[in-house]
């Protein structure tokens, strides 16, 4: 064999294993990551268009990222480092503020807080890309908003993927429990179910799993909230057989989104932007959809 064909077959090898099979298994994780999370949110909350970032995870990952990239030279390790820290803070913060009110049920109050948390997060989002370096720090701010997996490394797969696998675990084997915790308090505890615990646990897992590929990925919208509504339209309403197969569609549909980016265009489009687009359209087939009943 010639040293140009060896050396092409090494090329090709390397090209592989550093760049696409990271990438492939980055945009997996976080399909399946969002997706899942999603379900679990939909179902604890009781709302069809509840999604990963309401409680202000995404919002917080973003405000940490953009924390670093402004005020720490933006090295990766630390933009990760920040991301994940202010997702959980947000989620902290939302349940916290959740705690302390004192208007409506629950769910309700929940619901409002990572709404004010979110629009806490945004605005310091907006506050730093008007302080930031215009021609340095506001292009890779913005790059970073819009979501993308051009830069995943093996180092950064080998950080969140201990991370995402136990906090997918922890969700498969309660899958069966979000039938019953989807109920309202005193019919779940009169099932057996600890609701407070049970959901506590669940929604720790779903926000770490958010957090650690949000944190590698960036903010991706449209993921976690139109594939669970499709994996329920195909495995029916039953959370013991709709999470897995979310996470199975999840993971299936940010490849193949992460496919188009790579290939629609001669530069990368901002994977946030496919998501977006594709979940849009998907959502509003599914509205106009005969199977979809109309209340009047």
């Amino acid at each position: 064999m010639s040293p140009s064909v060896l050396a092409h077959d090494e090329m090709a090898g390397r090209l592989v294993w550093g760049l696409r099979l990271p990438r492939i298994l980055a945009a997996v994780m976080l399909g399946m990551s969002l997706s899942t999370a999603g379900m679990v949110f939909q179902m604890l909350f009781g709302n069809p268009l509840v999604e990963p970032g309401f409680l202000g995870v995404s919002q917080g990952a973003a405000f940490g990222a953009c924390l670093g990239i402004v005020f720490l030279g933006g090295q990766a390790m630390l933009v990760q480092l920040l991301a994940a820290l202010f997702a959980f803070l947000g989620m902290g913060f939302s349940y916290f503020l959740a705690k302390k009110s004192r208007f409506g049920g629950w769910v309700l109050r929940l619901v409002l807080a990572g709404i004010a948390v979110s629009a806490i997060f945004s605005a310091g989002v907006g506050a730093l890309k008007y302080v930031a370096d215009p021609l340095r720090q506001l292009p890779e701010m913005t790059f970073w908003l819009l979501g993308g997996l051009s830069s995943v490394t093996w180092t950064q797969v080998r950080i969140v993927a201990p991370v995402v696998a136990v906090a997918l675990i922890v969700m498969y084997a309660m899958r069966w429990r979000l039938n019953i915790l989807a109920l309202d308090e005193a019919t779940a505890f009169s099932l057996g179910a600890a609701p407070g615990v049970e959901r506590a646990i669940l929604l720790a897992a779903a926000v770490a799993a958010t957090a650690a590929v949000v944190s590698i990925a960036g903010i991706i919208n449209w993921v976690g909230l139109i594939v669970p509504h499709i994996a329920r339209r195909i495995f029916g309403a039953d959370s013991k057989r709709a999470l897995p197969g979310a996470a199975l569609l999840g993971g299936v549909f940010a490849l193949l989104c992460d496919d188009v980016v790579r290939t629609a265009t001669a530069g990368e489009i901002p994977l946030g932007i496919v998501t977006s687009l594709a979940g849009s359209i998907i959502f509003m087939l599914i509205l106009m959809s005969r199977n979809v009943k109309a209340e009047r």
